[in-house]
C-alpha cells in the first residue's frame, strides 16, 4: 500500500506555554495561533503543535531531532542569541562531532531536548 506523506508534526507540552511560544518565536520559527492552547510552530518545511499542557515524565522524556544542512552555523547562530539570558531552563551544549555527523543539544525553557544534527554525506 503506497501512501503520501506529507509532513510528520509532533505535539509537544509546555510549562508556562506564553514563554515558550515566545522562545519558539525568537529562536526562528513562525507561529500560527490556532487556539488559545494549541499553536503551530513552522521552520520552513517543518512543524511542530505546541500545546498548553505540561506534563513533567512527558517533557522530560521528549526529544525532538531537527536535521539540518550546516549543525555549525546553528550551533553559531543560537549560542550568539545567548537565550539563557533571556529564558531561565535554557541550556546549549557546544556543537559535538559523531560517529554519524555533527550535532547541538538545546534545552527548551520547559525541558525538552532539542537536537539539531548535520549527518554526514
Amino acid at each position: 500500500m503506497k501512501h503520501d506523506i506529507i509532513s510528520v508534526r509532533p505535539f509537544v507540552g509546555a510549562k508556562n506555554f506564553d514563554v515558550s511560544r515566545s522562545f519558539y518565536r525568537d529562536i526562528g520559527f513562525t507561529e500560527t495561533v490556532l487556539s488559545p492552547v494549541l499553536s503551530l510552530f513552522r521552520w520552513e518545511a517543518i512543524g511542530f503543535y505546541l500545546q498548553d499542557a505540561f506534563v513533567k515524565d512527558w517533557i522530560d522524556n521528549t526529544m525532538v531531532f531537527f536535521e539540518v544542512a550546516d549543525a555549525g552555523s546553528i550551533y553559531d547562530h543560537l549560542a550568539g542569541m545567548e537565550l539563557n539570558r533571556t529564558y531561565d531552563d535554557v541550556k546549549l551544549l557546544t556543537l559535538r562531532t559523531e560517529h554519524w555527523g555533527r550535532e547541538c543539544f538545546l534545552h527548551d525553557p520547559s525541558g525538552l531536548l532539542l537536537h539539531f544534527g548535520e549527518f554526514f554525506k
